[in-house]
């Protein structure tokens, strides 16, 4: 990041969005006290705009590993002038600074704990996405969130993203007319994936403190820093880091919750057989992934791979990712980069476009959704990615991966958040922590 990102300006485009009170208002005229936990590349991307908004000071940073957290703190203090401290514990961290905000940017499994405990704390949260490993903890999360009375911004910045919102306000006109299914989908390529030797963690990692409430394997490179998306005992796969994204935006469009009926199926055809030894790894999430939705209005279909790049449908030059809203008026896709397109039934008439708004680094809208994150505090209102919509968002990813893993469809209860007539499935909407981990009590 330039070191004059403290100069930006702050950014409330998406301030009034959807007012819903939920909290008092707070104070208007203040620097909020505030905590990174998980100092990596996203984690630093939403505190660079925190400290943007010049709204917070940085009295805290949290990493298990001394290799992130060390270059992050001297940045932060390079760009703002603040003095973190830094932290290995979480709970630690939270006792003795007590911080009013916290960001919670770790890999997955570490979510439900960390937002808990910080709402517990008394801190506002600004969580990543998926907000949970399993639906049971999500749920813990959404009413720790409403017991604490504070509130917990979910990192989907495309629903404050101007070309996301201008194209929810396009179909939610009627322009598209009655739909009948969505098709949402991310293809990138790769190729055989080749086991990677487990080493000793490096200097200054606490690998077993990594690991946390879920099972201790080995270090292997693979996962630590960046690689954990694809090793299902610390997240969700494709469908779980991508998918949500997507599944996110056809629920906020639609204003639907959860689906009846799901099935999914996929599989390793190309990245090759899991390996997990003493000696060596592989990752274990599916290379390519198919998981159909039955809704009471339409069906929705979720696609990956992670192979065969896919030119052939790509929806700009650099991707193929986005969702196809197949319309009674013709069909909508909403993308990334490259913003959205309608394309009418009637060839005659005109393909109507709008170009993506998009923040550097990484071609995202973070700035904007932290803007609307201090606005809830402000204001009392809830976020526009609300712990709770975007709880069923993740549950959508959630119950495809479960589907895939039992080989079978479920139907699922969305009022009472189980799978209906399945014991064996209702069992893995939980899992059992590690060690002294206790498991969130919903």
């Amino acid at each position: 990041m330039k070191t004059d990102r403290r100069d930006f300006l702050k950014v409330s485009a998406a301030a009034a969005l959807f007012p819903v009170p939920i909290i008092g208002a707070q104070s208007k005229d203040k620097k909020y006290r505030t905590a990174l936990v998980g100092c990596g590349w996203w984690g630093m991307n939403i505190l660079n705009e925190a400290m943007a908004a010049r709204e917070s000071t940085v009295v805290a940073m949290c990493d298990v590993d001394e290799n992130q957290l060390n270059p992050a703190a001297a940045k932060v203090e390079s760009l703002s002038g603040d003095q973190p401290k830094k932290y290995k514990d979480y709970r630690e961290m939270l006792q003795k600074e007590k911080p009013e905000i916290v960001i919670v940017g770790t890999p997955d499994h570490w979510h439900a704990l960390c937002m808990i405990a910080a709402v517990n704390a008394g801190a506002h949260v600004y969580v990543e996405k998926p907000i949970g490993h399993t639906v049971r903890e999500g749920r813990a999360m959404v009413n720790a969130a409403r017991a604490a009375n504070r509130v917990v911004q979910v990192g989907t910045h495309r629903r404050v993203s101007p070309h996301n919102i201008s194209g929810r306000e396009f179909i939610r006109s009627g322009k598209l007319g009655k739909i009948g299914m969505v098709r949402a989908f991310v293809h990138y390529g790769g190729g055989a994936e080749k086991p990677e030797a487990n080493t000793e963690p490096p200097k200054g990692l606490d690998w077993d403190m990594w690991c946390g409430p879920a099972p201790l394997r080995p270090f292997n490179k693979k996962i630590h820093t960046r690689g954990f998306r694809n090793f299902l005992d610390y997240a969700n796969g494709t469908l779980g880091d991508w998918g949500i994204h997507w599944l996110d935006q056809i629920l906020w469009v639609t204003d639907e919750k959860y689906p009846k009926r799901i099935f999914s199926t996929g599989g390793r055809p190309i990245v090759g057989p899991v390996v997990n030894t003493k000696e060596a790894q592989t990752t274990d999430a599916p290379d390519h992934q198919v998981a159909v939705y039955e809704f009471d209005q339409f069906t929705v279909s979720w696609e990956h791979r992670r192979f065969a790049g896919n030119n052939a449908e790509k929806t700009h030059p650099q991707q193929a990712v986005g969702c196809y809203f197949y319309g009674t008026n013709g069909t909508f896709h909403m993308g990334w980069v490259d913003g959205w397109t309608f394309y009418p039934t009637n060839a005659k008439d005109p393909v109507i476009h709008e170009d993506a708004k998009l923040n550097q680094p990484d071609s995202q809208n973070i700035k904007e959704n932290w803007a609307d994150f201090l606005d809830a505090i402000k204001t009392g209102r809830k976020p526009i990615s609300d712990i709770e919509q975007v709880h069923y968002s993740t549950n959508v990813a959630l119950l495809g991966m479960l589907s895939l893993k039992l080989g079978r469809s479920l139907q699922w209860d969305g009022a009472k958040e189980q799978v209906v007539g399945d014991a064996e499935a209702n069992r893995h909407l939980s899992r059992k922590y590690r060690g002294a981990w206790e498991y969130p009590k919903a």
